[in-house]
């Protein structure tokens, strides 16, 4: 089953960010689709890293999808990995994932060892985005449960994010999180994101004063490159400790076990190294008692149903990050997409990913140039007390 293409579309979702997809097409016909991930700003670099790694693809087995990811990292990267690269490796990945599922008419977890589970629960996020005051939290978050999700996760601090934060800052976060629990009450789990922003004696004090509300988790309190940090703020924080969004491949995850520094992980299958990535880092996870949450943050469509497949077949999995902004693009580029019912998602049975994409109808809906945005001048900057 040799490549004989390999194509990168970035693709416009109707909000926030493009995404970017991957597609590889076999001599025989078959075609398999990937996702890379993405940020705004950044989606040119990942898209460019795409096709440079892509072309040494052709010419390939399809099937040879191990010694393709160690070849890509001991001769096209030398062994020097970026973002960038670990995206367009794990969308390439997921892609050829696709295809040997599509050859041997077996959805990809078959072919993973076969799932510990039938259903995948998932967790709400999107739904809050520039939201500031307590109130308009709150009505959201009912909008959420009446949606049918169980968790939810968000940030309650406002902005900017910085890394010594004022008094207020916590005080703000502590209303917000009264307001949302008053408002969907003791039963769901609300799941705190801090991206990476705060010192550890700020994350303490944070952590502590929301424990009254019952967090399911405390998200990547400090930089995740600082994992002494992190084991600071999780051998004080009453709060479960999540890292791993930031960090790319199974060596960046062997000192965080290390330190002892987390619960919970979430790599990302579209920037971790992809599906076969993130099985093995969520193996070397089960033997430390972490267990594996898995982050997503971009499509409802294709990595959603990568992370699906491998998180079906992960004992240590507890439930992944389903994006509603991007839930009605999953519907406008698939015939089948995956839709939560009470908060969780039926493993897809058809082979490969198991999404029927509509390839017209991602070619109709090209990335788009985003607008440059604002940051503040150093003029704008204020002392933080805290």
């Amino acid at each position: 089953m040799k490549v004989v293409k390999v194509e990168c579309l970035v693709v416009h979702p109707g909000w926030r960010k493009n995404l970017v997809f991957v597609r590889i097409e076999t001599e025989d016909g078959l075609v398999g689709w990937g996702e890379a991930y993405s940020q705004y700003d950044r989606d040119r670099a990942i898209a460019a890293q795409v096709e440079a790694l892509g072309q040494y693809l052709v010419g390939r087995d399809a099937f040879h999808i191990r010694h393709f990811v160690q070849i890509a990292f001991d001769d096209y990267a030398q062994r020097r990995a970026s973002l960038e690269y670990w995206c367009a490796v794990s969308g390439i990945e997921q892609a050829l994932w696709d295809l040997a599922g599509k050859a041997t008419n077996q959805p990809v977890y078959n072919l993973l060892g076969g799932p510990c589970r039938q259903k995948i629960r998932v967790y709400a996020n999107g739904w809050s985005y520039k939201m500031h005051k307590p109130e308009d939290f709150a009505r959201a978050a009912e909008k959420v449960v009446r949606a049918g999700f169980t968790a939810m996760k968000f940030d309650p601090l406002p902005r900017p994010w910085r890394t010594y934060v004022p008094k207020e800052h916590i005080r703000h976060a502590v209303q917000v999180l009264r307001a949302v629990r008053v408002a969907v009450g003791p039963d769901v789990d609300l799941l705190l994101d801090i991206h990476r922003r705060l010192a550890p004696m700020h994350a303490i004090a944070l952590s502590r004063a929301l424990a009254e509300f019952e967090p399911y988790w405390f998200e990547e309190p400090c930089q995740a490159e600082n994992m002494e940090a992190l084991a600071e703020v999780r051998a004080a924080s009453p709060i479960p400790v999540v890292s791993g969004e930031a960090l790319y491949g199974r060596a960046d995850f062997r000192r965080l076990f290390r330190q002892r520094a987390v619960d919970i992980i979430n790599p990302d299958v579209s920037n971790c190294g992809g599906i076969l990535e993130l099985m093995q880092i969520a193996s070397a996870a089960e033997v430390e008692m972490v267990a594996v949450s898995p982050h997503n943050y971009n499509s409802t469509t294709l990595s959603l149903s990568a992370t699906v497949h491998a998180a079906a077949c992960m004992p240590n999995f507890t439930l992944t990050e389903y994006f509603l902004p991007y839930e009605e693009f999953g519907h406008v580029v698939t015939r089948n997409p995956l839709v939560p019912v009470n908060g969780y998602i039926t493993l897809p049975q058809e082979p490969g990913l198991g999404l029927d994409v509509i390839e017209e109808a991602v070619r109709a809906r090209p990335g788009q140039e985003y607008p440059a945005r604002t940051f503040r001048m150093s003029e704008d900057e204020t002392a933080g007390e805290f």
